[in-house]
């Protein structure tokens, strides 16, 4: 669990995916090896100006600057599919369904990332069969943690809400793709900052594939004074302490690893822990 303030909890749940990434990692290595041996003279030249270009563009001064201005001038753009004064809920799935799963993430999140790499699949067929409907609040705290200080969350956030905005089966399937273990960048990677990362990501999704008006929606920054009214309503969540945490009709999910409370990551902690707490 990604905290508000502190990280120990996570490295329990992040074993589970180290061997697969480190051999990843290994793999990514060797190629990225072989491209600079016979590049790096080349671009020897130009590195320093395009270095010090890509560092001014992505600095957290101009960061902070773009999202201040975002809360200041910014109108507020509500996605389809939202309800509230500020479009701050999101509902997925029957609305008559008689339970009600809630999801607390941030989209820089590892542990988010682990659970729907795990457990998403098995979320989203519970919301099919309206075993429940899903509502889901993000959070974008990491983006200012020591040492994590960045707009990753708060801009992948108003990437989904262009996704939203399409559909919400596309803001489930481009959620699970931002999350994916090839898409995910590490915590202190602040990847999801970049506009055209996250439009690349969203060529995995059918819905949102060569979609130009969610292009448009993410390198306008349409959903950027949303997405700082749903992190707002996730900070005032005062019982929700980290991500992700899951609630079934308004009660704290966990199980017990090594001792300690955490959210259930894996289907085998999920399912049989919803069960037991599903109104009949």
């Amino acid at each position: 669990m990604s905290n508000r303030n502190s990280h120990q909890n996570k490295q329990a749940a992040r074993e589970r995916l180290r061997a697969e990434r480190a051999r990843q990692a290994k793999k990514d290595r060797t190629r990225r090896q072989l491209i600079v041996g016979g590049a790096v003279v080349a671009i020897l030249g130009i590195a320093g100006g395009i270095g010090y270009g890509v560092t001014q563009l992505n600095s957290g001064d101009n960061a902070s600057k773009k999202w201040k201005a975002a809360a200041e001038k910014t109108a507020l753009v509500k996605p389809a599919h939202t309800t509230g004064p500020q479009g701050t809920t999101v509902v997925v799935g029957n609305k008559n369904a008689k339970n009600t799963l809630h999801v607390y993430e941030d989209m820089r999140c590892p542990i988010c990332a682990e659970f729907e790499q795990y457990t998403g699949a098995t979320v989203a067929k519970d919301i099919k069969n309206g075993t429940f409907k899903a509502q889901f609040t993000m959070g974008t705290f990491l983006d200012d943690k020591q040492g994590l200080v960045g707009a990753g969350s708060k801009n992948a956030l108003s990437a989904l809400g262009a996704a939203l905005n399409v559909s919400p089966d596309a803001f489930l399937e481009y959620k699970s793709a931002l999350y994916s273990a090839k898409n995910h960048p590490t915590e202190t990677d602040d990847a999801f900052a970049g506009d055209q990362k996250l439009i690349a990501i969203a060529q995995q999704v059918k819905a949102l594939k060569g979609n130009k008006t969610f292009e448009k929606a993410v390198t306008n920054g349409t959903y950027d004074r949303w997405a700082l009214a749903m992190s707002k309503t996730f900070d005032d969540t005062k019982d929700v302490t980290g991500t992700p945490t899951i609630k079934l009709n308004g009660k704290i999910m966990t199980v017990t690893v090594q001792g300690r409370p955490q959210a259930p990551i894996t289907p085998d902690q999920f399912t049989p822990l919803i069960q037991q707490n599903l109104k009949k």
